[in-house]
């Protein structure tokens, strides 16, 4: 009681001094995971960038900005063009090493059947808010959202030049095959990973004889529908990789975000695939699979 009276709440002093007893955590709060840290301006050309991977001089037209991938400790260097039909993003990154198989099929000599192995492929991928409100969309967010993914992937999908085109939710309500995962406030939120209407650039096979010691678990195929709707072609090069991705403004299509110039797109990229799984030290690339956006993004058409 005493202490209540003698309180002077106009004293600045005593607001900092309870705030740092009651409120130690909002330090570690991300302030501006809702917020853009850096604008990716989209300067109009009347000449497309080729997607084949390659620096065309049109790319020298725009501007660059350089995001960190807090989960691969790497840079990634962003620019984008549109021509009023298609937006066109060229994508590079440092990488040591090519890698180009995803879950080959190894003989079990022992067993005389096949096995996945441990290679796993190189991806890169978008994700885009598809709300016109800024939001978080890392796999920690406090609130529910949906995402447009293009998922670019070294095997799967880069020898037909797409990328492959999909959907998170992200829910507080479980779906079939969703991942469990906490947001920041301790709440469960589960995460849906969907393609979008149409056939990917891929399909399981089953391989029963030996056809040698490693052989490929996919028949690659060219996609349809809406999962075609983003090209994409990577290439590799003096430990850099550079892809260059391009899709229509508008799609028509309900699973996919829309580019206009009055409304700024939200988004974030990342390395490696976001699934929400823990790191997996038996494959090539342990981090696949447990990657997130890091800075939040917003794209801008001029």
């Amino acid at each position: 009681m005493i202490l209540r009276k003698s309180i002077d709440f106009s004293d600045g002093l005593f607001l900092l001094m309870i705030n740092s007893i009651l409120f130690p955590m909002y330090l570690l709060l991300p302030i501006n995971a809702v917020y853009a840290d850096q604008v990716l301006i989209v300067e109009k050309v009347s000449e497309a960038p080729v997607i084949d991977g390659l620096v065309d001089d049109v790319w020298s037209k725009t501007s660059m900005i350089t995001v960190r991938d807090e989960v691969a400790k790497i840079d990634v260097e962003l620019s984008a063009l549109h021509d009023s039909r298609r937006v066109y993003i060229k994508v590079r990154f440092p990488d040591t090493s090519e890698n180009r198989s995803h879950k080959p099929l190894v003989w079990d000599t022992n067993n005389e059947l096949y096995r996945v192995g441990p290679k796993r492929e190189d991806i890169f991928v978008f994700k885009w808010n598809m709300e016109i409100t800024p939001l978080d969309i890392s796999l920690s967010s406090d609130v529910n959202y949906k995402a447009d993914i293009w998922y670019w992937k070294a095997n799967r999908t880069d020898h037909a030049g797409y990328a492959d085109d999909k959907f998170q939710v992200y829910s507080a309500v479980p779906e079939r095959k969703s991942q469990r995962l906490l947001g920041k406030n301790g709440q469960v939120h589960y995460l849906s990973r969907r393609g979008d209407k149409g056939d990917a650039a891929y399909k399981n096979r089953i391989v029963l004889d030996y056809h040698g010691d490693e052989v490929s678990s996919l028949d690659l195929q060219l996609p349809k529908g809406s999962r075609s709707d983003v090209r994409a072609k990577g290439k590799w090069e003096n430990g850099f990789w550079v892809i260059e991705f391009s899709r229509a403004l508008n799609t028509g299509n309900a699973d996919d975000v829309i580019f206009q110039k009055k409304f700024p797109v939200q988004f974030g990229v990342s390395r490696y695939e976001i699934a929400g799984r823990l790191p997996n030290y038996n494959h090539d690339e342990p981090l696949f699979g447990s990657g997130d956006i890091g800075e939040s993004l917003t794209l801008n058409l001029k």
